[in-house]
């Protein structure tokens, strides 16, 4: 047998790749370790920052927004729950529970005129002006944790983010496919209104596509149907609220 590949020498090779996975495996629990501590050190911090700056969180809702970003680069969430730490010491679960509940009563009394979409900014100038001066400010970021809270209602509450950078609210009971939103992005192009043409010019669909998703939103009330003119067209009221 040449010398180097005798029983000796693969043994001694298993008990040498048997001690480097087990050096390998103790660094990677001495790492794991260490990083649990560190994070666990970053929490108790973030909790310690929390608690003293507790009211100016809850006041300003740029100081908020980045408070919530910090959070998130731990994985702590203070929306998760009503209940527990974050809710009891800073009362922010309670006041995005509170604000969706607003929205739901702004995009419903409104649904009529707006066939269940409106602009995300002109809910929260409604919102500020329902609430006390004194009450805490409220930004469009809360406006968007807010509706995600709402997910609970499932597609009936969801943004909708348009081309010009502005976000729309969609409040309705079947919610809209993709399709719905293409038309919706299209109509804010062109002042809120539509017809056939432009949509199969620009997205270039079928016929039977474009009667799918314009007969759903006749239907919702979400686009009014003009017969006046030399061809249909669908005007989207939601884009001619002020």
């Amino acid at each position: 047998m040449r010398k180097g590949f005798g029983i000796g020498a693969i043994n001694k090779k298993a008990l040498q790749q048997s001690k480097f996975e087990q050096k390998a495996n103790q660094l990677s629990e001495n790492e794991m370790s260490q990083l649990s501590r560190q994070v666990d050190t970053f929490k108790k911090n973030l909790e310690e920052f929390a608690f003293k700056h507790k009211e100016e969180i809850k006041r300003d809702a740029s100081f908020r927004k980045q408070f919530q970003d910090m959070c998130a680069n731990v994985g702590v969430d203070p929306l998760s729950t009503s209940k527990g730490f974050w809710s009891e010491m800073l009362g922010v679960s309670d006041f995005y529970y509170e604000l969706a509940v607003q929205i739901i009563e702004i995009c419903t009394s409104m649904q009529e005129r707006t066939g269940g979409l409106i602009y995300l900014d002109q809910v929260l100038e409604r919102i500020k002006k329902t609430r006390n001066r004194f009450v805490n400010e409220v930004s469009l970021d809360d406006c968007k944790r807010a509706i995600k809270k709402l997910n609970i209602f499932g597609s009936a509450f969801t943004l909708i983010s348009m081309n010009n950078g502005r976000f729309m609210v969609q409040s309705l009971p079947e919610g809209m496919g993709i399709d719905h939103t293409e038309v919706v992005q299209l109509a804010e192009m062109n002042d809120g209104i539509v017809d056939k043409d432009l949509i199969r010019s620009n997205l270039k669909w079928e016929s039977f596509r474009i009667e799918n998703a314009l007969s759903l939103m006749i239907k919702e009330g979400i686009v009014w149907l003009d017969l006046n003119s030399n061809k249909s067209s669908y005007f989207f009221p939601s884009f001619f609220i002020q």
